[in-house]
């Protein structure tokens, strides 16, 4: 005689190994969240850091590349804007592969912009 369930000894590992690649999916996949978060955060600091130092005569350029970490630095995009406003806009780093994701920006106003 048979107890009842006693044939599904191994199911729950062999479920746990048939989702391990989705959990490791949406794991890989929360932390590209994160590094794309921190990269904006990077830009809006150098932004700001553009802006104060256009305020006080300074070049805004070296600026915000003066506030980004050395690899972000050499490949940031400072831009002045038509509304006076500086604009700094980074690559998305890949957790994993090199595709490209595009890239975030944030902009901070001058004195002149108003913001």
């Amino acid at each position: 005689m048979r107890r009842a369930g006693a044939g599904e000894g191994g199911q729950a590992s062999v479920e746990l190994v048939a989702l391990l690649p989705l959990i490791a999916a949406l794991a890989l996949a929360a932390w590209q969240g994160v590094v794309a978060g921190q990269e904006h955060a990077l830009a809006a600091s150098a932004a700001r850091a553009a802006a104060r130092a256009e305020l006080v005569g300074r070049d805004p350029r070296s600026a915000a590349r003066g506030a980004l970490p050395g690899g972000l630095a050499a490949v940031a995009r400072v831009a002045r804007r038509a509304d006076g406003g500086i604009e700094v806009r980074l690559p998305v780093r890949m957790v994993v592969g090199g595709v490209g994701l595009g890239s975030v920006g944030a902009v901070a106003g001058s004195a002149g912009a108003g913001g």
